[in-house]
């Protein structure tokens, strides 16, 4: 059964402490690949999936986002924004247009991903929604759309392969299935372990399908690492009772919370639009 992801939620609260200092006066979500900002991917990326509605979780001092959001014009694809105004997202193709409406909340106090999520709750359409964190830019076909595509029901989180000596910069699933199917059933996961205690080598990236029953785990959920509300930890907790699945997408995935990640990101980007950019610098 194709379930119909109504709600996508983008969390851009963040200090963005890894790219100081340029976010002393730009938002980390604001900062360019190559022709267009982070959050700006982000934004097709949900309309791509059809999404009827974007819920952006933002910081009271991050206003630059929601101007942005209702100065851009440019594109085929209108979003309607609160208050007036719209979204023209460039880069959806012609045969795709849809509407889709844009609505803040906001995070005044930092207390991670998980109370971010918590945030948007008010804002929700009925069902099982996704979430899109803009620093993890992935490339090439479009995560969010992809892992609909194989969901069934539960909690699904985007899922990669890393190397032994990188599983401690990544959350890690554990494995209750096949670890080699495109879509492995998983039982939890556990934050940044050493290669020596890492359950697998599958690691969690930050595309997320999810039950709304997340809802209320998250507001029973103690804080956990970093003194933080941790999403993983009310997935892990609600694995007991629900679907828990990881699925390994076909796109290429930039770090773009980090001065490397967000160049790599635009060396490819450019390199994915080729000749037109060829054309261009031709004409000028």
């Amino acid at each position: 059964m194709l379930h119909r992801i109504r709600t996508v939620v983008i969390p851009a609260a963040g200090r963005g402490t890894r790219l100081l200092p340029l976010t002393r006066s730009t938002p980390k979500e604001l900062l360019a690949v190559y022709d267009s900002p982070v959050l700006q991917f982000a934004l097709d990326e949900a309309a791509s999936l059809g999404a009827e509605r974007v819920v952006i979780v933002s910081s009271p001092t991050k206003g630059t986002i929601e101007a942005y959001v209702n100065a851009s014009r440019a594109g085929r694809c209108n979003l309607r924004i609160e208050g007036g105004g719209q979204l023209q997202l460039a880069t959806l193709p012609k045969a795709m247009p849809h509407e889709v409406e844009v609505i803040f909340a906001f995070q005044t106090v930092a207390l991670g991903l998980g109370h971010a999520i918590l945030c948007a709750r008010d804002h929700m359409l009925d069902g099982y929604f996704g979430v899109i964190l803009p620093d993890d830019l992935i490339l090439g076909v479009q995560c969010l759309p992809e892992m609909a595509r194989h969901f069934v029901s539960g909690h699904m989180i985007a899922a990669m392969d890393v190397p032994m000596e990188k599983t401690s910069s990544y959350g890690m699933f554990v494995p209750s299935g096949d670890l080699s199917l495109k879509c492995v059933p998983v039982s939890g996961l556990i934050e940044k372990p050493r290669a020596v205690d890492t359950p697998s080598r599958l690691a969690a990236v930050g595309r997320y399908i999810l039950d709304p029953k997340i809802f209320e785990t998250l507001s029973n959920t103690p804080p956990g690492a970093g003194n933080e509300i941790q999403l993983t930890d009310a997935i892990s907790q609600d694995a007991e009772t629900v679907n828990l699945t990881a699925c390994r997408f076909s796109g290429a995935r930039f770090d773009c919370g980090n001065m490397d990640g967000l160049l790599e990101a635009a060396v490819a980007r450019r390199a994915m639009l080729g000749g037109k950019v060829r054309a261009l610098e031709a004409a000028e």
